[in-house]
């Protein structure tokens, strides 16, 4: 199925069907998408403003140039995803413990979201952006960072030996979130 230029509001997709296919500057408002399965389907600049996509399957699905905004999505696999096109953008957002597992995000803007225990390992997040984001406890390891923006983002732990961090940007006092592998103590 494909579907152009279409809203979809408030809808429980758990009652009502969720429709595999492929959704072009679609916008999905107040959608309830937990535990469905989108995989597969393809969404090319849609948006999705006050959903809940907690712990939908994403195997095979594409996103290219898809914004969320005041979204949930806690637990998803994007790891999982069609890598062709990738293309993401984050406001307001809640990703706990979601896996972005080897995934090119370059340039991808996180913008004061709920990131903690989230898998970065291996991405490439080059010149990412990471403004007003809580990273407590996510896993940073053999990421590129270079030239990504730190500065008002908070409790982040990286280890500055097993990743890329060539020009990225950091500010007082979450920067001694750098040496915290170091066992160290900073007075």
């Amino acid at each position: 199925m494909y579907f152009e230029d279409k809203n979809f509001e408030k809808i429980t997709f758990g009652e009502t069907p969720f429709v595999a296919g492929e959704y072009e500057y679609c916008r999905f408002e107040y959608c309830d998408f937990t535990q469905v399965s989108l995989a597969n389907s393809k969404f090319i600049d849609c948006i999705f403003s006050h959903c809940n996509l907690s712990l939908v399957s994403l195997l095979g699905t594409a996103f290219r140039n898809v914004k969320f905004f005041d979204a949930k999505l806690l637990g998803l696999r994007f790891d999982q995803c069609n890598t062709f096109g990738l293309s993401l953008y984050f406001e307001n957002c809640n990703l706990q413990h979601t896996s972005f597992y080897r995934l090119k995000l370059k340039k991808t803007i996180f913008k004061n979201c709920q990131l903690q225990e989230t898998d970065y390992s291996e991405c490439d997040l080059s010149q990412a952006s990471f403004e007003g984001c809580d990273l407590r406890d996510a896993s940073f390891d053999q990421t590129n960072l270079e030239k990504a923006d730190f500065r008002k983002a908070y409790h982040y732990t990286i280890n500055p030996n097993q990743n890329r961090l060539k020009q990225a940007q950091f500010s007082m006092p979450e920067v001694l979130g750098l040496l915290s592998s170091f066992d160290i103590k900073v007075s």
